[in-house]
């Protein structure tokens, strides 16, 4: 019996708060409960509703909608704000809405990778299929029309029950576009690397960076460059959380490419030219926020591709 119960939470894989980016450097980012989720979406709903009954009231008193008409109209207007809100704010804001960046949460794609327009577009879509349009109907329906009634109330339950089966939270929507939530993670300047020697290649050249190549990133990305940095330094890491020498590599170009910085890398220079820009990128953060400018990730800094 022990040991079926050990299998058995062997074969659950890996922590779902665990997501594993193209580059190879696995993330801690913890999961978003459904109580979190629920006050962004309440959140949300506010902010859409308020839009949406202001321009009710604008139709109205222009008089280009009639009393008979009002509920038809309504339920139009809800659906044409709605959907391109969630839409375009997780366009512009890399998977956040209002109320998730007042929560602290945002969309991630499952496997690790930049969220495409296409999967944002399906899973909000899906919401409206899922939840919305069903309990629209569901408000409508008199008790003339008890069919339609439980069907909307059985595919509403369903729809509500599949986050708390996943464990990865993940509402149908999501299982399709290939997302899920995450809580976002609070970005921490740790001093213990910047206070080492300064790092140099085999040839005892120091590496340089300019102003502009360091507005490429922000604290989010320099505190996951720091994680990567502690594991390969602590002299008693195992080799699972060792970085291959390819990510390692691959790491290196990217930045290399994303920052303009000319001179190739060699092989044995790559941990250095890390730490080095560690270093540096960490001061030029310190000092943009001494005059008020927090760049919380790359994404504040610039509109660029992920590295």
């Amino acid at each position: 019996m022990i040991r079926r119960l050990r299998k058995s939470k062997k074969d659950k894989g890996p922590s779902p708060d665990i997501l594993m980016p193209p580059e190879g450097v696995a993330l801690t980012l913890p999961v978003a409960g459904i109580g979190v989720r629920t006050a962004a979406q309440f959140t949300d709903i506010v902010l859409t509703s308020i839009a949406a009954v202001c321009l009710l009231v604008l139709l109205f008193t222009l008089e280009l909608a009639s009393p008979q008409s009002m509920a038809a109209i309504a339920v139009l207007v809800f659906f044409s704000i709605g959907v391109p809100y969630y839409v375009l704010a997780e366009l512009a804001w890399n998977g956040q809405t209002l109320g998730k960046r007042i929560m602290k949460i945002k969309v991630v794609a499952h496997d690790g990778g930049p969220l495409s327009a296409h999967s944002l577009v399906l899973r909000n879509l899906m919401k409206e299929a899922e939840i919305f349009l069903p309990g629209t109907l569901l408000l409508t329906l008199d008790a003339a029309s008890p069919l339609e009634t439980t069907a909307s109330l059985i595919w509403i339950s369903i729809a509500l029950l599949v986050p708390f089966r996943d464990r990865y939270r993940r509402r149908l929507g999501d299982m399709m576009a290939g997302t899920h939530v995450i809580h976002l993670p609070v970005p921490v300047l740790l001093t213990d690397l910047a206070v080492e020697k300064p790092a140099s290649g085999a040839d005892g050249k120091s590496f340089v960076f300019l102003s502009h190549q360091l507005d490429h990133y922000g604290a989010f990305e320099l505190q996951t460059l720091e994680t990567l940095l502690r594991a390969r330094s602590t002299p008693t890491a195992t080799a699972a959380s060792r970085q291959t020498d390819a990510a390692i590599a691959t790491i290196v170009e990217k930045i290399r490419k994303k920052i303009g910085y000319a001179e190739p890398v060699p092989s044995q220079d790559r941990l250095p030219f890390l730490k080095a820009f560690y270093n540096a990128q960490r001061e030029h953060l310190e000092q943009r926020r001494l005059f008020g400018d927090r760049r919380e990730n790359k994404h504040y800094a610039h509109t660029d591709k992920d590295i």
